[in-house]
């Protein structure tokens, strides 16, 4: 993991179209603004999580389960 610092009101360039700046910083949080094409999702950790694993449950129903006879 590449990690860089950064001071209130600077960039992050990430290939030609992202930009992360930090637009603010309180105690233990930092705010971030996020520059993307509306192609590139972007979500927090805990939203991508539960989208993986709705996405995970839909693929299990849609996936025949073997038979396992004795």
């Amino acid at each position: 993991m590449l990690v860089l610092s950064r001071q209130r009101d600077e960039s992050i360039y990430i290939g030609d179209d992202i930009i992360l700046t930090i637009v603010d910083i309180r105690g233990d949080k930092v705010r971030l603004g996020i520059k993307a094409p509306n192609s590139v999702p972007v979500h927090r950790e805990e939203v991508y999580e539960a989208i993986k694993k709705e996405a995970e449950a839909k693929e299990a129903m849609l996936t025949p389960q073997a038979k396992i006879t004795a």
